[in-house]
């Protein structure tokens, strides 16, 4: 089965449970929040080696999910992740193994055909609608990319909900993931049989770890003929996008481990015996770059909140001392924070549209980060970070000075423009607006160690406000 067949019938399938026709029940594969390359990959490529094949007992389908909770797959997901979509795109159409399945890096062709094979929590929440169902329902599924659903349900591990899809409880049966345990998963004896537990923080990748989970019970196996070996080598050239992408094609100093080394080789293997029956020579250097400059020009088209949103995970925490909920919002960026501020029309607004993104609806939060990781002028890995709490709360304050102190390892200074962008900003003006403490209490940074990314700040932040 090539990988767009899989993903046609995985959605129909999708639609199918939801119509009551299923005899047995899909097992969803859900990636974080934030929907990014390594999350969006993971799921996709850990329901296409377990569907129908795991649990080994009673095998069962498995459907991606893609964890968008206000994006349908279509011309707006190709909008907002067209580094996914360049990657998918790569993986299927050089060379194409059916006709029917050949289409364009378009918003017109992509679109389409995204919208006949994906599924995502925006649509799944529409089709709940669609179809009148009102009662609460209840899915099984596997978490890639975290490990800690949104909503939990009180007395039950791992059951939880995800926003924008509250209708359905899901019952946590496997997990495979590269962040710090949030305990909300059920230990390895609690799970259901057959069903993985990885969660293993460090590789720089959570693909590496789904290649090699699903090597070990031996899942990448395909039949001897060419077209099997071909059909695997799409799904190897997908699962090498993430893991080249979040490991700078295995330069970055302090994210690659071995996982992500051998994972690499293992399916540069499966694309190579593929290769050779096809007489078709790969290249892989031109495949990372392809995709690393879709995702590098991917915030072009985006509006300032959408670029905050993109990349966008929280988490709630509860203080020690008074009980008190501190809601954190962590936005990703590619772009450093000069292009954000020019695109949002100048320092003032980008600073009215953090604080409008904080009281959204669907956000609701005491406190904004906003990460930038990028190339400076001089060729080196460069990241900011500016962090806004614009309702002034004492407490929440108190856990962002509580978290500057405990951060040297973070090599915080004070900010200055490393971009190399030209863009026509006073670089008083910016440290003047996004340093301050009237209306919401500010403050902007070079971050000097630039191998801590999200997954290193996030917990230290967390945990400062938690212990408050």
């Amino acid at each position: 089965m090539t990988l767009l067949q899989f993903l046609r019938h995985a959605r129909q399938v999708h639609l199918q449970f939801l119509a009551g026709s299923l005899s047995e029940p899909p097992i969803y594969v859900l990636g974080n929040p934030s929907a990014d390359l390594d999350s969006i990959i993971s799921a996709i490529v850990y329901s296409y080696c377990a569907n129908n094949r795991l649990p080994t007992t009673a095998p069962r389908p498995h459907i991606p999910l893609l964890h968008l909770s206000s994006v349908h797959a279509g011309p707006e997901l190709y909008r907002l992740r067209p580094e996914f979509v360049t990657a998918l795109w790569l993986s299927t159409s050089f060379p194409s193994l059916r006709p029917e399945e050949r289409f364009e890096n378009t918003s017109e062709s992509a679109g389409k055909l995204l919208g006949e094979h994906l599924v995502t929590v925006a649509d799944f929440a529409r089709s709940l609608k669609e179809l009148s169902i009102t009662k609460k329902l209840q899915a099984d599924a596997v978490m890639v990319d975290w490990n800690a659903m949104q909503e939990r349900v009180e007395g039950k591990t791992g059951y939880g909900s995800v926003t924008g899809l509250e209708e359905v409880t899901f019952r946590t049966v496997g997990c495979i993931d590269h962040h710090v345990d949030e305990h909300f998963v059920p230990r390895a004896d609690d799970l259901p049989t057959d069903q993985p537990l990885v969660i293993q923080p460090g590789p720089g990748s959570c693909s590496s770890l789904i290649t090699s989970e699903l090597q070990k019970r031996r899942l990448w196996t395909a039949n001897q003929d060419a077209s099997s070996a071909a059909e695997i080598a799409q799904v190897a050239k997908l699962t090498l996008a993430p893991i080249l992408i979040d490991t700078s094609n295995l330069t970055a100093e302090g994210k690659v481990k071995d996982v992500d080394i051998q994972s690499v080789e293992f399916l540069q293997q499966l694309v190579s015996e593929a290769g050779s029956s096809a007489d078709v020579e790969w290249d892989m250097v031109a495949f990372f770059e392809q995709i690393y400059d879709a995702k590098k020009n991917s915030l072009d088209l985006l509006t300032p909140e959408e670029i905050l949103d993109r990349d966008f995970k929280d988490w709630t925490e509860t203080t020690q001392s008074s009980g008190q909920s501190v809601k954190l919002g962590f936005c990703s960026s590619v772009k450093p924070i000069r292009w954000i501020i020019q695109k949002a029309g100048g320092s003032q607004r980008f600073l009215d549209v953090v604080r409008q993104f904080a009281q959204r609806q669907d956000k609701e939060l005491d406190v904004v980060i906003v990460m930038t990781s990028f190339t400076s002028a001089d060729d080196q890995h460069t990241r900011e970070l500016f962090i806004c709490a614009p309702q002034e709360s004492g407490l929440t304050v108190e856990g962002i000075k509580k978290f500057i102190n405990e951060s040297s390892s973070l090599g915080l200074i004070e900010w200055m423009p490393l971009d190399g962008e030209s863009v026509d900003l006073v670089e008083t003006d910016i440290r003047g607006t996004l340093n301050g403490i009237s209306e919401a209490w500010r403050h902007l940074w070079v971050q000097t160690n630039a191998t801590a990314s999200r997954k290193q700040v996030a917990p230290m932040l967390r945990d400062a406000v938690a212990k408050l």
